[in-house]
């Protein structure tokens, strides 16, 4: 999630100045915001809840619905995974130097079955209250990639086979969400947004996916 560029402040709440976007995927959404604001404001009857989502991961918990990239995974968890169970040679860390404790990326992440409780808490409220408004959808949490890495390695009991690859263009050091907001005003609290969970969903999507097409 880029709406914001490089964050000013952690954690980024929904007043945060908008930075400029420091990747394509940033710019999309920066433009998507404001054509949906554009709209309301040229017609007043025209209401809209914008979500400003993380990094949604994780699986259905019956492991029946999950994530399945065409191609290479863009996203770390999908990637992850693929490499556990050797679907990929490797892991690859885009960079080792950033101004984290372990030197990679931190990010929020939010499970998807959290996430569809508050597209659901949304859409509820725009219904009744017919306001316009926007909300982070996030844990509160951040988690670098060497901590996602590690609970994988416990789920999964495997060893994750890791190259550490060049930084990439407009990745920020750290991201992470304050959902106050949303917690407040639509009263949503993660349910599943741990890491051991999102991992382990994530983990047993791919089992499931991979014997499935065995």
């Amino acid at each position: 999630m880029l709406v914001y560029g490089q964050a000013l402040k952690l954690p980024i709440d929904e007043n945060s100045p908008v930075q400029p976007a420091t990747s394509p995927y940033g710019s999309t959404k920066q433009i998507g915001e404001q054509i949906i604001k554009d709209c309301c404001q040229v017609n007043k009857d025209f209401k809209s809840i914008i979500l400003r989502y993380f990094n949604p991961v994780g699986a259905h918990p019956t492991s029946k619905i999950g994530e399945y990239p065409k191609g290479i995974p863009q996203n770390l968890v999908p990637f992850l995974t693929q490499a556990v169970i050797g679907k990929r040679l490797t892991l690859e860390v885009y960079g080792k130097d950033y101004n984290t404790p372990d030197g990679t990326c931190i990010r929020d992440y939010i499970h998807v079955m959290d996430l569809a409780e508050a597209h659901l808490l949304a859409l509820e409220s725009l219904a009744i209250n017919q306001t316009s408004n926007i909300f982070n959808i996030g844990s509160n949490n951040g988690f670098s990639v060497n901590e996602i890495i590690q609970v994988a390695e416990e789920v999964s009991k495997k060893k994750i086979p890791i190259v550490i690859g060049p930084k990439r263009k407009g990745d920020p050091s750290k991201l992470v969400a304050d959902n106050k907001k949303i917690s407040q005003e639509l009263n949503w609290t993660p349910q599943y947004s741990d890491l051991k969970t999102i991992i382990s969903t994530a983990w047993n999507w791919e089992r499931q996916l991979t014997k499935s097409n065995s």
